[in-house]
């Protein structure tokens, strides 16, 4: 089940999409959103404000309860579990990691969660929508519309509840109910004032290699928003997310390996000293468009924007790879309306990516 649920990513996000009619999206992206989530004008990463609540409220929902359990194989305590010895992807590590508490723009609020909480409770959830929609029947298939599943799974119905787990997160975007752990997926446009053409990198995520979103195309980079290692040292220097985009841009476009040590000097690094002295001074500049929930799996995103100009992009990235650690890459994809109306509607992509190029696309004079 685990297989087909990485083989119809992108149709079970449909499906799951439709089970919140009530909930606003980001554009005409399935992206689930609230209204004042998504800014009405693109905000300087820098006039970003982070918050630190030490000891938060546990969330209602953990992954751990009979709902989940029912999907999983005996002796399996929770979602990871299973996962972990049955199917256990290239990257799969339980490190901390940054929780949402609020956003209030510009101002957002996290504690403190490790990764397997969100895993628990998104792949989980993913899991028991594939499970229902391939039970008996092909997913093109499936025995409910949306509108109709979500009137099953959240009011009830004759014949019991078929997403019972699913019923208990209850709104995604109700950030306190559920550990809402976060990425950061940054659309990063190459710019050419001279000739006016701009392009962007893709991102094809192996699902032999991720927990999550394999199958779909992505923007890149993009990186689970958590401190860069295992210390309190660590966990209040890297609350911060333009070094966050740094350390992704090192891993997914110059092949860097996750090993940086503690204490990690970020202003003696020659990357993060290059890129950060050119966003002091113009050539590179990086916004947040908002944030927003994926239907399938909950995996919150920051939604952000990073403009270098040509020569500046050249010279830090060079020819990017053709592959990573986490998929292949598809780089020098052209900025236009044409392509990006491909992107968000017809290809499988992730709803944090077709959304971050849906808004980029509609902001596109201010960032450009």
């Amino acid at each position: 089940m685990r297989d087909r649920l990485n083989g119809n990513r992108h149709e079970l996000a449909r499906v799951a999409g439709e089970l919140y009619p009530g909930v606003a999206r980001a554009g005409s992206t399935r992206l689930l959103v609230r209204d004042d989530w998504i800014p009405v004008t693109p905000l300087d990463l820098r006039e970003v404000r982070l918050g630190w609540v030490e000891e938060a409220p546990a969330p209602a929902v953990t992954g751990r309860e009979p709902e989940a359990a029912a999907l999983l194989p005996e002796g399996a305590g929770a979602y990871p579990d299973a996962l972990g010895s049955l199917a256990r992807p290239r990257l799969f590590e339980d490190r901390v990691c940054y929780r949402l508490l609020e956003v209030a723009w510009p101002e957002l609020t996290f504690t403190r969660a490790r990764y397997f909480d969100g895993v628990s409770v998104g792949e989980g959830a993913a899991h028991e929508l594939a499970a229902h929609e391939f039970t008996g029947r092909e997913l093109a298939a499936h025995e409910f519309t949306g509108r109709e599943l979500a009137a099953r799974a959240f009011a009830g119905c004759e014949g019991g509840r078929p997403l019972p787990f699913r019923a208990l997160v209850g709104d995604p975007t109700d950030l306190r109910r559920r550990p809402a752990l976060c990425a950061v997926s940054t659309l990063t446009l190459r710019h050419d004032r001279r000739t006016g053409e701009t392009s962007f990198v893709l991102h094809w995520r192996d699902p032999a290699r991720v927990a999550h979103g394999g199958g779909l195309f992505q923007v890149m980079p993009v990186g689970v928003f958590q401190p860069a290692q295992e210390s309190a040292t660590a966990e209040r220097a890297d609350l911060d997310l333009w070094k966050c985009v740094v350390r992704e841009y090192a891993e997914e476009f110059l092949g860097r390996r996750e090993e940086y040590g503690d204490g990690f000097d970020y202003e003696s690094w020659p990357l993060y000293r290059s890129l950060t002295d050119a966003r002091e001074d113009g050539r590179v500049r990086s916004l947040v468009l908002g944030v927003g929930v994926d239907p399938l799996t909950f995996a919150t995103d920051f939604l952000t924007v990073t403009v270098l100009e040509a020569e500046t992009f050249d010279a830090v990235f060079g020819e990017v790879a053709a592959s990573n650690s986490e998929g292949q890459v598809v780089g020098r994809v052209p900025f236009d309306a044409e392509t990006v109306r491909r992107y968000v509607r017809d290809e499988p992509m992730q709803a944090a990516g077709a959304a971050v190029l849906e808004l980029a696309w509609r902001h596109r004079e201010a960032l450009l």
